[in-house]
């Protein structure tokens, strides 16, 4: 694979904004069911609101959630399927005997 210097900060800065923990949490929940709302999001995590509205932005701007409104409410899901296949095997790393 060929990949020049800007393009490796770019994959960089992605990984950076997966690996918090809170964002994590958030993209694993959404790959393993979609559609899930802000309120449902912050009974899961336990934190205010304001928290789990921040990362939902940070992760909106990177392109790997988007936002589907109905009604009053939004519903989430995980645009990026890339992002998703990465999520999914950060996830079977805690299945591993390591």
């Amino acid at each position: 694979m060929d990949m020049n210097y800007k393009e490796l900060e770019d994959i960089s800065e992605l990984l950076k904004v997966i690996a918090h923990p809170v964002r994590l949490c958030i993209i694993k929940g959404l790959v393993e069911n979609e559609g899930c709302n802000v309120s449902h999001m912050q009974e899961c995590l336990g934190l205010p609101q304001s928290t789990v509205s921040q990362h939902l932005q940070k992760l909106r701007a990177y392109g790997i959630i988007e936002g589907q409104r109905s009604g009053s409410e939004v519903f989430y899901k995980v645009c990026d399927k890339k992002i998703a296949s990465i999520v999914k095997a950060i996830m079977q790393i805690d299945k591993l005997a390591l």
